[in-house]
């Protein structure tokens, strides 16, 4: 049968795992206080990145570590900072004016 006006084959793809791999379900409800307290919270900011849920998104990742609901990790490597990060001798803090700070 004749394929006229068809795009032709279709290049397969092929799924990549995610970087991370996977990880159970929290069926049994251990972190949904936690997160429920997230979830309102970026509802309250409007998505706005606040540190207030910055922190529950940390408290909630632990939560999840603490309840093997995945694999424990530095919260450095989920994208958190140190809490106090150490402070540089005689370094000034308010920096050269158009300088970048990140």
């Amino acid at each position: 049968m004749s394929t006229f006006g068809s795009p032709g084959a279709l290049p397969t793809t092929k799924p990549t795992p995610p970087q991370r791999g996977s990880f159970p379900l929290d069926h049994d409800g251990e972190c949904k206080d936690v997160m429920m307290s997230y979830l309102s919270c970026i509802k309250k900011v409007k998505g706005v990145n606040q540190d207030e849920c910055r922190q529950l998104a940390k408290s909630y990742l632990g939560c999840r570590m603490d309840h093997n609901l995945m694999a424990k990790d530095d919260f450095k490597n989920l994208g958190f900072k140190e809490d106090n990060p150490p402070s540089k001798a005689g370094a000034s803090t308010n920096g050269v004016k158009g300088e970048l700070q990140w």
